[in-house]
């Protein structure tokens, strides 16, 4: 009894120590802070945010495992190019509504600083999901509308639709991300005076619009894709004097002193890259688009803002198809790489996040072993599962990878493993997740990007360079 007595005395003793020592830290830490002297933010000439789209932790890990071993070199301690960057911190990534947010309001988190619902671009989150009565007055200004009121030219890129959620953030103002053409507005909306994003984008004042845009959804700028008719390419040639391009070799015969550039290389999303090397599709790579936008907009003396999105990450991961997700997160790199070589880290500003996280798995695997295969196991220790089939090194949470209803699982095949990857749970779609994201930065307030963050954080660094 008196044993037990003495160490019940010696724990309340430890935790009260223990409560001490944390009480000391923690005032110590508020000390340091308030002595700490406030500096102004650096300012920046140019700022280029990349978004990774659905480039969560488990991703960035196994891509950087895959690039390395494409190349035949280790992949466990490879990196990244953007991963050599000095700053970093990890990124919260909540909606107004959700636990896990969507590409919208994660995207309207970065461009706006406002949370909004999930679904929503450019408003605040008192209004209601695809209600277009409730978004009047709701409209919060974006990064882009911002610079340009500065006389900065502003620009976006993206492997999706230019109408999709991220590129749209950085001009739309709806309660609903699906109204990307008016054949997708409910009469309602219509009836409430709701535009579609694609006019949103178009019929803009002039001196508010973007100066350079390139990526997919031409079918929502041209007549067979609309109800009105309305051919919008055409009008904003006729309004801008700008110029209009289809294909990449059109893309790359542009002069480089362009002032203003639309290039719509697809009818919906563009093409994965590993889908444009096999049609051998005259279409342009995320670097391509991202060394001509850096060209064009570099003219401009007063600097630039670009949005870059690496959206085929997200889109390959939806359909589960983890090869894919990995390749396309590799080529966003490399318009990382490319980016960071054509700019001077003294005058610009790159910071390289994501707007969500994705259900993706790293289940082990020898190093030597390819992370598209499985599980390699040995005469001790066989690498298969309670089911006696072989373990995927890379798997899901959810998605259209899952065995369906009543069905075993497929014993997975090491010689087929760009194909649909397995899920636990059976979805038509792989579900987004809501752990935090990753930031890197390099450049003037680069140093902001530090600890853990919100979302809307990342926005008030770049709008601090910015000096807006």
């Amino acid at each position: 009894m008196q044993k037990r007595t003495e160490q019940a005395s010696m724990s309340v003793s430890s935790v009260m120590s223990y409560r001490r020592v944390l009480k000391a830290l923690m005032l110590a830490g508020a000390v340091c802070a308030a002595a700490a002297p406030a500096h102004a933010a650096e300012r920046a000439k140019n700022v280029i945010l990349f978004v990774g789209d659905g480039m969560g932790v488990s991703t960035l890990t196994a891509a950087r495992i895959y690039e390395a071993q494409q190349r035949g070199a280790d992949g466990a301690s490879n990196l990244l190019s953007f991963e050599h960057f000095p700053d970093l911190a990890l990124v919260r990534t909540y909606s107004a509504n959700s636990l896990v947010t969507d590409s919208a309001n994660g995207a309207s988190a970065l461009l706006t600083g406002h949370r909004t619902i999930n679904g929503a671009l450019g408003v605040t989150d008192q209004i209601r999901a695809g209600d277009c009565a409730s978004a009047k007055g709701q409209a919060v200004p974006t990064l882009a509308e911002l610079a340009k009121k500065q006389g900065r030219s502003t620009g976006v890129v993206s492997t999706a639709e230019i109408t999709d959620a991220t590129p749209a953030s950085l001009y739309a103002h709806t309660p609903s991300r699906r109204w990307q053409s008016d054949s997708d507005l409910p009469p309602a909306a219509k009836d409430a005076g709701c535009v579609d994003i694609a006019r949103q984008m178009l019929d803009i004042p002039k001196a508010q619009q973007l100066d350079v845009m390139l990526g997919g959804g031409r079918e929502a700028f041209k007549p067979e894709g609309r109800q009105d008719a309305r051919d919008l390419v055409a009008e904003w040639r006729k309004a801008t004097g700008g110029a209009y391009v289809e294909t990449g070799s059109a893309l790359a015969a542009l002069p480089g002193d362009q002032p203003r550039v639309l290039g719509l290389f697809a009818k919906g999303n563009m093409l994965r890259e590993s889908q444009r090397l096999a049609a051998k599709a005259d279409a342009p790579t995320l670097t391509a688009m991202t060394t001509k936008a850096i060209e064009l907009l570099s003219h401009n003396p007063k600097g630039y803002f670009l949005v870059v999105e690496g959206a085929l990450i997200d889109k390959s991961h939806h359909a589960n198809l983890a090869g894919d997700a990995l390749n396309e997160t590799v080529e966003f790199s490399k318009a990382i790489a490319a980016a960071a070589a054509l700019t001077d880290p003294k005058d610009t500003l790159i910071i390289v996040t994501a707007d969500h996280s994705h259900g993706l798995t790293i289940s082990g695997g020898a190093r030597e072993t390819s992370v598209l295969g499985v599980l390699p196991g040995n005469d001790e220790d066989p690498a298969v599962a309670l089911d006696g089939k072989a373990i995927p090194i890379l798997m899901y949470a959810t998605g259209p990878g899952g065995p369906a209803k009543g069905e075993p699982r497929a014993n997975p095949d090491p010689a087929n493993m760009r194909q649909v990857a397995q899920a636990a749970v059976p979805l038509p779609s792989a579900a987004h997740t809501g752990e935090d994201v990753a930031a890197y930065a390099r450049g003037p307030n680069a140093s902001a990007i530090r600890g853990l963050m919100d979302q809307p954080a990342v926005n008030q660094v770049m709008h601090d360079a910015l000096g807006l």
